[in-house]
Formats: structure tokens, sequence, C-alpha cells
């Protein structure tokens, strides 16, 4: 809630970095910082992604030697914001395949960005309330989202349209989980 990404060593138990997005928000707390939403590291260990409650996605290469030199702060690759003002963003999760970051939110919908250029490619908006949560296939071809609508939706990410909807839930779904592999 603190508005900063800790990054541990799992093999010492130290904290190796504390990162503070640089955000633009009007309605930051007293330090001057918005509470970190959802995080999220691609499989390729090559993006690191923090996004805060008020829509602002922030991207960083863990890898980059400027992250531990000289006491700098580390600088985001990407910064932008994935929802319009006023929208609460609820998750961000990046594709297995690492090419798209998906992000969810108050504005009933879920979106997707190209994480070479980090534009926006989608803008899926079926959903009648808030969409909390997504998750990709293994293959990156499709989204599963969740929300307060009390029904989740099987997305085809090429066409951009949902292939099934799964509506028998007695409240708002929140959270979902895919397991597609053939194993």
């Amino acid at each position: 809630q603190n508005g900063s990404i800790k990054i541990w060593d799992l093999g010492t138990a130290k904290c190796i970095n504390d990162i503070v997005p640089d955000s633009h928000s009007s309605s930051t707390s007293s330090q001057g910082r918005v509470a970190i939403q959802s995080v999220d590291v691609s499989d390729d260990a090559r993006t690191l992604i923090a996004a805060n409650n008020h829509a602002e996605v922030f991207a960083w290469n863990p890898s980059d030697a400027t992250m531990k030199q000289n006491g700098e702060p580390f600088r985001p690759i990407a910064k932008f914001r994935a929802h319009p003002l006023g929208a609460y963003l609820l998750h961000a999760k990046i594709s297995p395949d690492c090419r798209y970051l998906v992000t969810t939110s108050s504005d009933k919908t879920a979106r997707l960005f190209d994480t070479t250029t980090w534009q926006l490619t989608q803008t899926l908006s079926q959903h009648k309330k808030w969409v909390w949560d997504a998750v990709f296939s293994a293959d990156s071809s499709y989204l599963v989202t969740a929300s307060s609508d009390r029904s989740s939706l099987l997305w085809n990410l090429r066409t951009g349209t949902p292939v099934r909807q799964y509506t028998d839930h007695d409240y708002a779904v929140t959270c979902v989980a895919l397991n597609d592999s053939s194993t």
C-alpha cells in the first residue's frame, strides 16, 4: 500500500531493490505515492510490470544494469495510463508468450497492450460491470475475464470477440484461473 515494489533475493531473503514509481496521479499519498494494485514478471524474466489503482502502468527490464548502479532510481522502460481518469485498474498480467499485457478495470473493460510498443491493441468491452481479473491461455490466443456482472468470458484474441460466456454464478466473479495444457 505504500506505492513501492520490493525485489527480494529468495536465497538470502534480502530486499535487493525498492522501486517507487513516479506517479502522475493527482490523488497520491502524503509521500507522493499511489498504492500498487498489481505486479507481474514475464515468463522470460525480461519485463517487470507494476500497475497502480489509478490505472497507471510501469514497465521495467529487471536485468537492466543501471538498476543497481550508483543508487540511482531504476527508470521504467515504459509508463502509461491504461484506462481513463477516474477508472480503477484492478489487475495486470503479461501473456505467456510475453507479447501482450492485459489490464482489467472498473470501466468494464479489459485492455490489451503490445509489450514491444506499449500501445493499446484491443479493448474488450462486453462486460456490464467491473472486470476484476483476466488470465491468458497457454498459447496466448485466448483470454478469460471475470466480472462483477456475475459472468466470465472466454475471448478469442485474434478476433477480439467472446467465444464462450459462463453465467451460472450467483455473485460477482472476482478471479479466474485456466489450465488448458494438454498434458
